[in-house]
């Protein structure tokens, strides 16, 4: 098994999780939250989709499919288009809401696959190339993928909890 093989099982893992978290919940469920300053499923799988998103097409040097697939606009969301969600609070957290847990996966989906294909091509050389000098040492593509599939799992996981705790009441 190869490291980029690795990571795409890393990847589906996510999606996997992501699709259990969502599947069968109304859009209410989708947007509660629990309590004050509390984020959302919503807010949870559109930010770990949205730092995908972002990362990967920076290092893959594609575009964004939250902006060329029209994601931006199907959720129409009162914040900017660049926006990941890093430093959200409250108020922006509350801004981010669905009519439908399809929005949410069908953005996800388009994410994924832009990931993997990326993912698929990638050799043992690439993964030592230096996507960003402003940390010492400076971080590599293969750091950079798996910091984004920690990030991503960290939050579905935090998802799968508060649909336990959502869907027991």
């Amino acid at each position: 098994m190869h490291a980029n093989d690795i990571l795409i099982d890393g990847y589906d893992r996510i999606r996997e999780t992501v699709h259990s978290v969502v599947a069968d919940l109304p859009a209410d469920t989708l947007n509660h939250r629990p309590a004050p300053g509390v984020n959302s499923i919503s807010w949870l799988v559109w930010h770990l989709t949205r730092v995908q998103d972002d990362h990967v097409a920076e290092v893959a040097g594609l575009t964004q499919v939250w902006l060329s697939g029209g994601w931006c606009e199907r959720f129409g969301l009162d914040l900017p288009a660049d926006d990941t969600g890093y430093g959200h609070g409250s108020a922006e957290v509350a801004k981010v809401t669905v009519t439908s847990g399809s929005l949410l996966t069908g953005y996800f989906d388009a994410v994924h696959g832009q990931s993997r294909e990326f993912l698929s091509g990638l050799t043992v050389p690439d993964f030592a190339r230096v996507v960003d000098e402003d940390w010492d040492p400076p971080v590599t593509l293969g750091a950079r993928l798996v910091s984004v599939l920690a990030d991503d799992l960290e939050h579905a996981g935090q998802a799968a909890y508060l649909r336990g705790l959502l869907t027991a009441r």
